[in-house]
């Protein structure tokens, strides 16, 4: 073969690194790429003028702090109070992820089962369904008296909304694989359990980490639910006994502290589950590959 045939044969003597095409690379703007940072900044912009109007209505229109304080206002409350309210959002979080822990055992552990028998899904599936859509502020005073211990009657209201959202997606995912592929598995031999593990449960990821992302959030829902009904009090007390309190006591800029570490806790865990996501599927999944067009 000449020199005029071969395919990567470099052009004026020049080295094959040099022959390669160079791609322009992104640029990088604070270690970001720049198109990372519209997507940051404009939820910031917005956030910061909704907070100076909510400071400016407040200020023009005289309204009392104890029917609605300013966002000054209640940024130094959170900071006063830091002290009682972080131990409080400490206990909250506690439970929080602990539910959300069992939600993924118990979900997964049961979502694989019911899959692997028919009988066991259509017998069971039922169940956590009607567990799934009563409301758990009717059944948390049921739960509180039957549990007789408050860190467990707790951990239970939030386990049972942390949980359905677990089950029904990781079903899903399971019986989305090829069916194709579970054919060519059965054609080699591959027993139920091999299947399960090479085939089924890496096309089920997906759909498990998209209903994680769901039951974060419900998890803490039900954990300050829970503790609206069951109170509680002294320092074992998570945040909402602390709003109720300040409500009682018209401290309405605690409620709001109380409030905003809430909502940044959920956030939190939002943000959190959703980077989980990302690492454990951007190498091959269609959802959280980067595309180039």
């Amino acid at each position: 073969m000449t020199a005029a045939t071969e395919p990567h044969s470099p052009a004026h003597g020049g080295t094959d690194a040099e022959a390669r095409p160079v791609f322009a690379t992104e640029p990088r703007i604070l270690g970001l790429p720049a198109s990372a940072w519209p997507r940051i900044l404009a939820p910031i912009v917005i956030g910061v003028l909704a907070l100076g109007l909510w400071e400016f209505a407040v200020w023009w229109n005289g309204i009392p702090q104890y029917i609605l304080p300013g966002p000054i206002l209640i940024a130094q409350t959170l900071v006063a109070d830091w002290g009682t309210l972080s131990g409080s959002l400490w206990i909250t979080l506690r439970i929080t992820f602990t539910a959300l822990l069992a939600a993924v055992v118990v979900g997964v552990s049961l979502a694989v089962l019911f899959t692997q028998s028919k009988w066991l899904e259509m017998s069971l599936l039922p169940y956590a369904v009607i567990l799934q859509v009563t409301p758990i502020v009717a059944i948390a005073p049921l739960i509180i008296i039957w549990a007789g211990d408050i860190d467990l009657s707790l951990l239970i209201c939030a386990w049972i909304v942390a949980f359905f959202p677990i089950l029904s997606n990781t079903i899903l995912g399971l019986n989305s694989a090829d069916h194709n592929l579970i054919n060519l598995f059965q054609l080699y031999g591959a027993t139920r359990w091999q299947t399960m593990r090479h085939l089924k449960l890496p096309a089920a990821l997906p759909y498990f980490l998209a209903g994680l992302k769901i039951s974060g959030g419900l998890a803490l829902i039900g954990a300050v639910v829970a503790e609206f009904v069951a109170g509680t009090g002294g320092s074992a007390s998570g945040l909402a006994y602390r709003i109720l309190e300040a409500g009682y006591q018209l401290k309405i800029p605690r409620v709001f502290a109380a409030l905003i570490m809430i909502s940044l806790s959920g956030i939190a865990i939002f943000l959190t589950t959703s980077w989980i996501s990302h690492l454990l599927l951007r190498r091959w999944h269609e959802s959280a590959l980067k595309r180039e067009n």
